[in-house]
């Protein structure tokens, strides 16, 4: 299948979400691609800035490129702020919502970390979740119908954070609850040093286990034309069933997964 740069950026980046993201109506599958590449964008401030003030300095790149598109100004020559600009100023993407998404992502800038579990979770809702939310939007749901998917984001958020703490500590982050990590006798500076000791894998499949619960009490009344926005909760799902089992996921994704995204697709 050929692949616009867009497409092809998202897959490369972004594979789970670039699969979801197939189950939208063709005409909307552009503006979500957009979508999924400046989410890449942002979630790459931190991770490749050498400080916490060079990743601010990276948002309000973002949050400048987007208040030019709402002002009709010229597009930056950057490969995905131009077609960004672009679904902007077609009306295929809420740029209050991608402002928002920008706003969560401060968080991560924060050099003392995530404080609170009530953090934590506002973080997890207005990244992943302001994802899902923005998606919503794009694929034609009212702000009443965007608004559902945002649990189903947030639980997809915390599945990949689970599965990327040996990622994150290798970039010197952790980005785990403070409170619950000294709950748990641990501390973000631990986490970093050594990933894989017991006393984090324990709570990791609490966290897990906590995260499918809250995942199947999570509304699943999607209207059909929302459901690639909702389809990443499939794959939440069965990671945090994985990770509450102790078990890890495998990346990158096998057949199994990959099928259940589709048959849920399929099938709404």
């Amino acid at each position: 299948m050929s692949l616009s740069p867009l497409a092809a950026f998202a897959r490369a980046h972004d594979p789970d979400r670039f699969l979801t993201a197939l189950f939208a109506p063709a005409e909307k599958r552009e503006a979500i691609f957009t979508l999924i590449a400046f989410n890449h964008e942002l979630a790459r401030a931190r991770e490749a800035a050498s400080h916490p003030m060079a990743a601010l300095i990276r948002l309000q790149w973002w949050r400048d490129a987007l208040e030019e598109a709402r002002q009709a100004w010229p597009a930056r020559r950057h490969e995905v702020a131009e077609p960004l600009h672009a679904a902007i100023t077609a009306g295929s993407l809420n740029p209050a919502a991608l402002d928002a998404m920008i706003d969560a992502r401060e968080a991560e800038a924060e050099e003392a970390g995530l404080a609170t579990e009530a953090d934590f979770v506002t973080w997890l809702r207005g990244t992943a979740g302001g994802f899902a939310y923005a998606a919503g939007l794009a694929l034609g749901g009212s702000v009443e119908e965007a608004e559902k998917l945002r649990a189903l984001g947030a639980a997809y958020g915390l599945a990949g954070v689970l599965r990327s703490i040996a990622a994150h500590a290798a970039q010197g982050r952790c980005l785990l609850p403070l409170d619950r990590l000294a709950a748990a006798g641990l501390s973000a500076e631990a986490v970093i040093s050594t990933p894989g000791q017991p006393a984090l894998a324990t709570l990791c499949a609490e966290m897990a286990a906590e995260g499918l619960e809250a995942l199947q009490s999570a509304p699943c009344d999607v209207p059909k034309g929302l459901v690639a926005a909702a389809l990443p909760a499939v794959l939440a799902g069965r990671d945090l069933r994985r990770m509450a089992a102790g078990k890890a996921v495998p990346m990158p994704r096998g057949v199994a997964d990959r099928g259940a995204v589709i048959w849920a697709g399929w099938w709404g």
